[in-house]
C-alpha cells in the first residue's frame, strides 16, 4: 500500500531567502537528500512535501534553518547536516542552538551565535566562570569563540586588554632557523591567533590594538614573570604546555581577569605525553569553585562536514 503524501508550508517571512536558499539552491537540495522529503522555495513560503516521516524530520530542520535566515546567520549545506543530526539525535523540536548566547561584534556587522548545543555551553561557562578550559577536536570552535568572546569583553570595557598566547612547539617537523627578529620568529606559530582576530576586527582596529598592547599576542613563554589583570587571556593549543609552564600560565591571573584555555589531546606534540599540562589540569582542577571544564566532540565540528568523519575515523582507529 502507497503511503499518502503530505505537504507542510512554512513561512519564510522577515527572512533572507537567499541565505535560507544557499547558492544554487544547495540547502534544499542538501535537506532533501537528508530527509527524503522535497523541498523547494515557492514565494514567501518553504514547501515541504512527501510521507508523513520525511515531512515530520525535513519540517523541523526547515524551521530552525528559517529563523537562522531571520537572523541573518549564514547557513551552508554543512549547517542544514548538523542541524538534522541535532534533530535525529535530541528528537525534542528544541531551540536552536542560535537562541543562546549572541555575541554583536562592533565594525565587522558581523553577530556570532553557538551553531551546537555544545557551543551555546561552551559561551555560557566563559561567561559565568574565571576559568574555562575547552577541550576538544579541531574544528569545534574552541578558539574560535573564546576569540569572539574576548573581543565582545572589551568592547564592553569588561576588561581593558586581550592576551592570546600560545606554546611555540613545532608540530612534527623541524622549521630550522627563521630569519627576522624575535617577532618575526615566532610569528608562524601565532598565526591562527591573527587569523580569528582578522574574523572579527576590521585591520585597522586589530593594528592600532597592537600598537597600543590592548591586544597581545605572544608565545606562552613571554608570560612568565606576570600579573594579568583586568585582561580576557586565552592560552590556545595548550595540550603542547609543559606541567611547569601551564601552573606559570594559571597562576598570573590577576584582579578582574578571565581566562579560557583550549587544546586538544590528540594532537599533544610534546616528546613525552605526559609532560602535557593540558593532561594535568584534567587531571587536578575539576571541582575546583571558579573552574569550569567542556568538552567538544565531532558533532560540534563547524568545519567542512569531512572533519567530523576524519576525526571519527581516528577515534575508531585508537580506539580498534
Amino acid at each position: 500500500m502507497t503511503e499518502t503524501a503530505v505537504t507542510h508550508r512554512i513561512s519564510t517571512e522577515g527572512a533572507d531567502l537567499l541565505t535560507l536558499a544557499g547558492v544554487n539552491d544547495a540547502n534544499l537540495v542538501e535537506l532533501t537528500r537528508l530527509s527524503g522529503a522535497r523541498v523547494a522555495l515557492r514565494g514567501d513560503q518553504l514547501s515541504v512535501s512527501g510521507s508523513a516521516d520525511a515531512v515530520d524530520r525535513a519540517v523541523a530542520v526547515a524551521q530552525r534553518m528559517v529563523d537562522l535566515a531571520r537572523q541573518r546567520e549564514p547557513v551552508t549545506p554543512d549547517d542544514v547536516l548538523r542541524l538534522h543530526d541535532d534533530e535525529l539525535r535530541d528528537g525534542t523540536g528544541g531551540a536552536p542552538a542560535s537562541e543562546g548566547p549572541r555575541i554583536v561584534l562592533p565594525g565587522v556587522r558581523k553577530i556570532i551565535t553557538a551553531k551546537t548545543p555544545g557551543q551555546a555551553e561552551y559561551l555560557a561557562k566563559i561567561t559565568d566562570h574565571d576559568i574555562v578550559i575547552g577541550i576538544g577536536p579541531a574544528g569545534t570552535g574552541k578558539t574560535y569563540l573564546a576569540v569572539a568572546a574576548g573581543v565582545d569583553a572589551l568592547a564592553r570595557k569588561r576588561v581593558r586588554r586581550i592576551v592570546l598566547a600560545r606554546p611555540a612547539v613545532e608540530a612534527g617537523e623541524s622549521l630550522g632557523f627563521l630569519p627576522g627578529d624575535m617577532q618575526a620568529k615566532v610569528d608562524p606559530y601565532l598565526r591562527p591567533l591573527y587569523d580569528a582576530l582578522d574574523a572579527m576586527m576590521p585591520p585597522e582596529r586589530i593594528q592600532r590594538a597592537l600598537e597600543t598592547r590592548t591586544i597581545e599576542i605572544a608565545p606562552l613563554a613571554f608570560m612568565r614573570g606576570r600579573t594579568l589583570a583586568d585582561a580576557f587571556v586565552i592560552l590556545d593549543e595548550a595540550q603542547n604546555a609543559t606541567n611547569l609552564q601551564m601552573k606559570m600560565f594559571l597562576t598570573r591571573l590577576g584582579v578582574n581577569s578571565k581566562i579560557v584555555i583550549t587544546g586538544d589531546k590528540t594532537q599533544i606534540d610534546l616528546p613525552r605525553r605526559e609532560e602535557s599540562g593540558l593532561m594535568q589540569i584534567e587531571r587536578i582542577l575539576p571541582g575546583v569553585d571558579g573552574i569550569a571544564f567542556h568538552y567538544f566532540d565531532e558533532t560540534d565540528v563547524v568545519r567542512h562536514r569531512l572533519v567530523r568523519d576524519i576525526i571519527r575515523a581516528y577515534a575508531y582507529d585508537a580506539g580498534a
